[in-house]
């Protein structure tokens, strides 16, 4: 009760059997923080406004019923008892509640040993909780690269979301669901990598339990060496480019970036080989280039007669001119900047981010980079990188960057906008949208309104058509690839999904300025109608043969993906391997045909190239070196640098890698010439230099055939009686 001694704003109030005096609407739970009480909670933080939603905070009042404290204000005269067995005896119960659904330990404390539930429940005697856990898991989503959410952690406190809301005003976190199906969700119950949100790292470290926690645990620092300078959280926010960056986050993943210093004609990274970080250039200028030598795998008969010895030699492209290399002027790598067929050589300047395919997922360097000056750059990791790429200071500058140097090259680099002029260009750079888009997220869908043109900037997208019993690839486009013109041409409505691969960003043109590119410009406007038609051709090809085949008995098994499948027939095959010898003494001794593979009634598919439909060795390739035409001819161009990572996709082992002895410069000799060890990636060639392939001329039995699965199978599968 107030007093006449009471001053004028504050309160009288017993706590725990002692007299306090408080300021008027103090809660009772600051009342006891301010008095030394200590009231156990979990979804309350002095930073945030209380909630009351986790009722741990109970105390007895004198009421009907416990009230929470974090939201019960304190009244004059007010008895409060925090600690008696009613009070003890309810948050006990309340914790066993929590922990039943708990996975414990939790992420939290198997890292760092304190989740707050655990923690309080332990102390209160709660473990083990007598009620019965739940078997049903809500599930992980470990979208994002800096953040783990365990569903299954979650104890519904909000104090994630009110992080979110009120401490960064980033407005993603929500709870979506009723009753036991309640949950925490992002934007409009996204996966988190593919929301909106910034990864700050608030809502990861308001959470008291293992729900959200930072990847960096397991352990993310670059390598340290005498180049390298560490820098801690205070150090990076004092540096522009880190702006508005969580600096909790950059504490939370310290030794994920380093500050390196390049002698000038020091390598920075090196053509082929895997890493997994990024650069980001603050001072000096650096050279980026390939070394491989610009010119394909050829491979040709030596001796006369049937039975000749194959060789494989490097052939350059004025030697032998193939139809799908003669639209290539530039050379895509993992940079700004695009390399020139003839001068495979570019520069990088303060402000250059390279390295974010390797980086972002883990694909090969596409180019050597040289430092042509004393450079000072930022190397970081993944995590790093994907928070900096959602950064809007950032994100800016980069996209500034872009349009300035490079957007101009890499619409010219398509022959078709060769004629484009500078001032439509102009325009264009002011207007296109740069978009990104995470790992399986869809970027059009078939079917839908066709409203916009789209260029691949960085990435991989996955062309598909969805057809009853099954989907079909159509391609992998890759950085110089478009998509999006048949349906601005046509019908106006999208014939083919893309779905985003990887870490994928477009060029984004709208239809107007679509229409009004093909309008002002008839070479554009012819280049793109003729890629339409083939690609029409195509695609009405496929549809009539899934027509004459059932689509779900091929793509069980495979077959669906080749137009060229070398068979064996195992009624008649005596297993001499005469198919295997002649292949390898065709191929320098090399076999490319292995007697192994899938099997369809009495056939056994052998593991050779089967000039797939869904190429896989396509995903990923560093300096986008394969590609096809929609003839689904699989094409290895001549700048393939020899990484090996198509061999590695290949799922059936028909990509090898040919070594050949080339002359380079030797650095340690100016003026003088080394042998050095190349690589350049290659294929079955069918033998198409030969009447008949080896493997199946050689086979005594006629065994080995070569086939197009679809007639080959149609007719086979019209001759079998019906059940």
């Amino acid at each position: 009760m107030t007093t006449a001694g009471t001053p004028a704003g504050f309160v009288d109030i017993t706590l725990d059997g002692k007299p306090v005096r408080v300021p008027a609407g103090t809660s009772v739970f600051d009342a006891a923080r301010m008095n030394g009480i200590n009231i156990p909670t979990l979804c309350h933080l002095q930073s945030q406004t209380p909630v009351g939603v986790c009722r741990l905070c109970v105390v007895d009042t004198g009421a009907r019923v416990l009230s929470a404290s974090c939201v019960r204000p304190v009244e004059p005269g007010m008895k409060v008892v925090s600690n008696s067995e009613k009070v003890l005896a309810a948050r006990k119960t309340l914790l066993e509640l929590m922990m039943s659904d708990h996975p414990s330990p939790c992420a939290r404390q198997q890292n760092s040993g304190d989740c707050e539930l655990e923690t309080l429940a332990k102390a209160a005697g709660a473990l083990p909780p007598r009620f019965r856990k739940h078997t049903v898991a809500r599930g992980k989503d470990d979208s994002s690269l800096a953040i783990a959410v365990d569903h299954d952690a979650c104890i519904l406190c909000d104090r994630c979301i009110r992080g979110c809301d009120e401490i960064k005003d980033n407005f993603v976190l929500g709870r979506m669901g009723k009753g036991y199906s309640a949950g925490i969700a992002f934007d409009l119950n996204s996966p988190m990598g593919d929301s909106t949100c910034i990864s700050c790292g608030e809502c990861m470290v308001s959470c008291p339990t293992g729900a959200l926690t930072n990847k960096s645990v397991v352990g993310t620092a670059i390598a340290s060496g005498p180049d390298a300078q560490g820098l801690e959280a205070e150090d990076l926010l004092q540096i522009p480019v880190f702006k508005g960056v969580s600096g909790t986050f950059l504490a939370l993943n310290r030794g994920a970036i380093v500050k390196r210093r390049f002698s000038k004609g020091e390598i920075i990274c090196r053509e082929g080989q895997f890493g997994s970080t990024a650069f980001y250039i603050v001072e000096g200028r650096a050279k980026v280039s390939i070394s491989t030598p610009i010119a394909h795998v050829k491979t040709q008969g030596g001796a006369k007669g049937f039975f000749k010895r194959l060789t494989s030699t490097l052939v350059a492209r004025e030697e032998d001119r193939r139809e799908e290399e003669a639209r290539d002027r530039t050379i895509p790598i993992d940079a700004p900047v695009d390399l020139a067929y003839g001068n495979p050589v570019a520069e990088l300047e303060p402000g250059d981010l390279f390295g974010e395919m390797t980086c972002m997922n883990f694909y090969p360097r596409s180019a050597t980079v040289i430092a042509d000056s004393e450079v000072v750059a930022f190397e970081m990791l993944r995590n790093v990188l994907d928070i900096m790429l959602k950064n809007k200071t950032f994100r800016a500058q980069l996209d500034q960057t872009y349009r300035r140097r490079a957007l101009e090259n890499h619409l010219r680099g398509v022959p078709m906008f060769a004629d484009l002029s500078q001032e439509f260009i102009a325009h264009l750079k002011e207007s296109v949208e740069l978009q990104r888009f995470g790992p399986g997220q869809v970027i059009v869908q078939q079917g839908a309104v066709a409203d916009s043109f789209y260029l691949v900037r960085i990435g991989f997208v996955k062309v598909s058509e969805n057809y009853p019993g099954g989907e079909l690839v159509l391609a992998y486009l890759s950085r110089g690839d478009y998509f999006g013109e048949i349906g601005l041409l046509g019908g106006g409505v999208r014939t083919a999904t893309c779905t985003a691969l990887d870490h994928v960003e477009l060029v984004r043109i709208s239809g107007e300025d679509f229409r009004d590119m093909v309008a002002r410009f008839p070479s554009v406007r012819s280049g793109l109608e003729a890629a339409a038609a083939e690609r029409r051709a195509a695609n009405q090809q496929r549809l009539q043969m899934l027509h004459d085949v059932p689509i779900d008995q091929f793509l069980s098994q495979g077959l669906m993906e080749a137009q060229s499948l070398l068979i064996l027939d195992l009624q008649n095959c005596t297993r001499c391997d005469a198919c295997v010898n002649a292949c390898a003494d065709a191929h320098e001794g090399v076999t490319r045909l292995v007697r192994d593979g899938l099997r369809f009634d009495q056939y056994l598919v052998a593991t050779s190239c089967r000039q797939c439909r869904d190429p896989l060795c396509m995903v990923g390739c560093p300096v986008g070196a394969i590609r096809r035409r929609n003839s689904l001819e699989v094409i290895i161009e001549d700048w393939c640098i020899g990484c090996g990572l198509c061999a590695q996709n290949c799922p059936y082992g028909n990509i090898n890698l040919h070594p050949f002895e080339v002359l380079v410069d030797d650095p340690d000799r100016v003026g003088r010439k080394k042998a050095v060890i190349k690589q350049k990636a290659t294929s079955c060639d069918l033998c198409t230099h030969l009447q008949e392939p080896s493997c199946v001329y050689a086979c005594p039995h006629d065994a080995a055939h070569r086939v197009d699965p679809r007639t080959f199978f149609a007719a086979m599968l019209e001759r079998a009686p019906s059940k």
